[in-house]
């Protein structure tokens, strides 16, 4: 049986992008701060190949923090040619409990390569069924291909999570039913984020996460600043002021969640 008594978890951070450099030794007060406000676990998602050692120097530095591996669709036109061989021997590292973040992204249409972000989504998805880890999946303004790429590739066996959702509710319930969780952000929090919460108030509690994606999106009350994995019980909070739910039941069913779609004790 899982346990969340330990705190909430954020689900999806950048610890590595908070600081320039001396990652490592610079978090321990990042960490204590959002110790301090009941955050006791954190997820530090890798975007690229080219950073992601910082991702899995901070796994292994710090017992709170595991680590996902992938390359973010908008830096498939940047990654090496032997990209897939370096996630896949990455991918075996008990510090890795995830795969990604992958997906597409066409929100920018200068430089983008729709066939090759297919590619590497498809292959990551591939490789996430391959070493039993779930997907964290981006998508921004490509709905219809996330989920269809998911159905076929993913063979309806594919898991993971829609991580920082802002699109519309069928597609909320399009990945429901292939089995994803939604997560969110403190974009949950924006006045002009309506939608987001209708989506919110749909989705059952046992399919939620809640995120920070600091050092971006930081929630009301300190949008526009840098953010950070403390202020993720803002994310928290609102989901259950959305849920008619007590903070309380959130955080314990948000953990157990990440719990059970991770795999991770959160011990």
């Amino acid at each position: 049986m899982v346990s969340s008594s330990l705190g909430l978890v954020d689900s999806h951070c950048h610890l590595n992008y908070l600081f320039e450099k001396d990652h490592v030794a610079q978090l321990p007060a990042v960490l204590k701060r959002a110790n301090d406000k009941g955050v006791h676990h954190f997820l530090c998602i890798a975007v690229d190949i080219a950073r992601i050692d910082e991702v899995l120097s901070i796994a292994h530095a710090f017992k709170q923090v595991k680590a996902s591996v992938g390359v973010h669709p908008c830096d498939v036109t940047k990654t090496p040619k032997d990209t897939m061989a370096i996630l896949t021997e990455h991918a075996q590292s008990d510090e890795v409990v995830a795969i990604g973040e992958t997906g597409l992204d066409y929100y920018h249409e200068e430089g983008l390569d729709k066939a090759l972000q297919h590619t590497y989504f498809s292959q990551q998805i591939h490789l996430s069924m391959a070493v039993n880890k779930p997907l964290i999946v981006h998508t921004r303004s490509a709905r219809e291909d996330t989920i269809s790429i998911l159905q076929a590739e993913g063979k309806y066996k594919a898991r993971g999570v829609l991580h920082c959702f802002t699109e519309t509710l069928e597609m909320a319930k399009a990945a429901l039913d292939l089995g994803f969780y939604i997560s969110f952000s403190g974009i949950i929090t924006f006045k002009n984020a309506e939608s987001i919460r209708e989506v919110c108030k749909y989705c059952p509690m046992d399919r939620i996460l809640v995120e920070t994606d600091a050092p971006y999106l930081s929630p009301v009350p300190f949008r526009g600043k840098p953010n950070e994995p403390s202020y993720v019980h803002y994310v928290a909070s609102s989901v259950a002021k959305i849920k008619n739910l007590s903070y309380e039941k959130v955080v314990s069913q948000t953990t157990e969640n990440v719990q059970t779609l991770f795999g991770w004790p959160c011990d």
